[in-house]
């Protein structure tokens, strides 16, 4: 029997991690299909033996970025007035004004706005911007590719990305399948799905909801619930023993390690001051008799100094452990994720006894394996970010699905923290954790381990009859 061909389409680095350095590769292959990736990343896939197709000299039409940024806003003010909701223009961030250039490209964005700022607004730019990606070189590029190629179908790793309209438009022209991955829980209500194909799947029935709330236009028998494969990797048994942990990353055997995991600087521009007020609580803690430590997990894409003042004044106690991306260009688009990092991260989870952050989903990833997270839920003095809040940050869409009971403890005052660590690390935790557990279970799709199973099945009933 023929192989069915399937194409991966990595319009930028964010797919790497989901799809190419877990298990769905492997699964893939085992189950059968041929498998190329549409690789627009600059990581050579060749070097982990997965067949790729590197895309070349990817460009969209020069329009569809300004029709692309006035969807957004349109989609989140159609929100409002659907919802009577104002969190959503907390999802708005403002158009760059330095240049000429940049002030006559928002003059064009405003005029499109003004002109489309309906439902039916909203279904002309989509055409709009269908119609100018198929004018485009990458678009005739595409086409070549896929004609020569013959894929049984075209899988896309993430919804919002520009870059893989013109590919996946297409495909659609030559009557090939196709689908994308809603690769975040928090995308949805942000307005930024650019990419239109014939399947979604989805981490869950919560996020099929939000599919559909969203965009209504999408019907339900097109979407696919099949989990995330972001979770796999906590099940593949990479753990090393807490000894080799200790050694290889200079820790001390004898303490129980808090972890704290750090936000991008847009997100949590304070997270350094709350790194020094855990230090200072922890201090306070081992003074008492306790032997705590603290390892640090930056942000993957934040390679700044800002908490170098605080490592270097803690440097006995916290331990910084950098996650193993790769920054291959200035662009953040271009720093990627390692597989070597899921390992690490995975470590770093099975060898701390909690997580203490700002709303970050690590809570997903301690609870997997029965740990307590942590939300930071205080303000603090910031003159270069002085609209900045925590409550801003809390109110966000993806937050209200948190069940009834508390799923995180909170520490809403920078002289909490000994306290609620002390209940982190006793039996008050179960019940948290469990609540942290069932948010998990609402939020992605169970048992976790099973994503990219699911995903395949999935493939394998579309791509079932010959094109």
């Amino acid at each position: 029997m023929q192989q069915k061909k399937i194409f991966i389409l990595l319009p930028d680095g964010i797919g790497l991690r989901n799809f190419a350095f877990t298990n769905f590769h492997k699964l893939g292959l085992e189950k059968g299909f041929d498998i190329t990736f549409w690789n627009n990343t600059p990581f050579e896939l060749g070097k982990l033996g997965i067949k790729e197709i590197p895309i070349k000299y990817a460009k969209p039409h020069p329009i569809t970025s300004l029709l692309k940024v006035a969807q957004t806003q349109i989609e989140l003010s159609q929100n409002i007035k659907k919802s009577g909701d104002r969190v959503y223009d907390s999802y708005r961030f403002p158009l760059k004004n330095k240049s000429l250039k940049d002030r006559l490209k928002n003059i064009l964005i405003k005029c499109i706005i003004l002109a489309n700022n309906s439902k039916n607004g909203l279904k002309k730019i989509r055409s709009k911007v269908a119609e100018n990606e198929r004018k485009t070189k990458f678009y005739f590029d595409s086409l070549e590719t896929l004609e020569k190629e013959k894929p049984a179908m075209v899988f896309c790793t993430n919804q919002r990305m520009l870059l893989a309209v013109a590919p996946i438009l297409a495909a659609q022209d030559l009557g090939i399948p196709t689908a994308t991955f809603i690769f975040s829980w928090d995308n949805l209500p942000k307005g930024t799905k650019i990419v239109e194909t014939d399947f979604y799947f989805v981490w869950s029935e919560h996020m099929k909801k939000e599919l559909q709330y969203y965009y209504p236009h999408i019907v339900e028998s097109q979407i696919i619930i099949t989990g995330t494969p972001q979770f796999e990797s906590h099940f593949d048994n990479s753990l090393i023993s807490r000894e080799d942990f200790c050694r290889e990353y200079d820790l001390d055997l004898n303490k129980k390690y808090i972890c704290f995991s750090g936000d991008d600087v847009t997100t949590s521009p304070n997270d350094p001051t709350y790194l020094e007020d855990l230090a200072k609580s922890v201090t306070a803690l081992n003074e008492k008799g306790l032997n705590l430590g603290i390892i640090f997990r930056r942000c993957p894409v934040d390679f700044s100094n800002r908490y170098d003042p605080v490592l270097e004044k803690y440097q006995d106690l916290i331990k910084s452990i950098n996650p193993k991306w790769e920054m291959k260009t200035d662009s953040w688009q271009a720093i990627l994720p390692t597989k070597g990092d899921l390992i690490l991260q995975m470590n770093t989870i099975y060898h701390s006894e909690l997580v203490i952050n700002l709303g970050s989903s690590m809570v997903f990833d301690f609870a997997t394996f029965g740990k307590p997270c942590a939300f930071i839920n205080y303000d603090v003095p910031n003159v270069d970010f002085p609209d900045w809040s925590v409550k801003k940050i809390y109110n966000f869409i993806h937050f209200r699905s948190m069940p009834s009971k508390d799923a995180v403890f909170w520490i809403n005052d920078p002289n909490e923290f000994g306290k609620i660590v002390e209940k982190m690390l006793g039996r008050e935790s179960e019940n948290v954790v469990q609540n942290a557990r069932d948010w998990f279970e609402k939020i992605n799709q169970h048992p976790p381990q099973l994503a990219s199973e699911r995903i395949w099945n999935a493939i394998n009933e579309i791509c079932k009859e010959p094109c």
